[in-house]
């Protein structure tokens, strides 16, 4: 066995040992109280970002979803404001405008409601 790989592994075990030595010598003359306050803080906003995220996905969410009747079928269903949408009972292509569903119709397409009515005949 040779005796200089030998002694070469202590002293790179060594100098790993007086390198991480000199870098704490280092640290705590120029004072560590900088680095234990960068890592709370850092801890800090880690903890608080996603509750602020939630809550301000919340909010969106609140001004932003409508619960609203097809006007076609009259089924209810949820939408985002300012966005088009198909109804999933009938396929009606719908857009989500001011709180309320409005069809998709091309321009200059009249919209009619129907009424049944019903006959009597007046015998004579």
């Amino acid at each position: 066995m040779n005796r200089n790989s030998y002694s070469s592994i202590q002293f790179s075990g060594l100098r790993f040992w007086i390198t991480l030595l000199a870098i704490v010598w280092l640290l705590g003359s120029i004072g560590l109280g900088w680095l234990v306050k960068s890592f709370l803080i850092l801890f800090v906003i880690i903890l608080i970002t996603p509750v602020i995220a939630f809550l301000g996905f919340r909010w969106w969410l609140k001004r932003n979803l409508v619960v609203d009747r097809c006007p076609v079928c009259h089924f209810e269903s949820a939408g985002i404001n300012n966005t088009q949408l198909r109804c999933p009972n009938c396929s009606e292509p719908l857009k989500v405008e001011q709180g309320h569903f409005l069809r998709l119709t091309p321009p200059g397409t009249v919209d009619v409601d129907a009424i049944d009515v019903t006959v009597k005949q007046i015998s004579d």
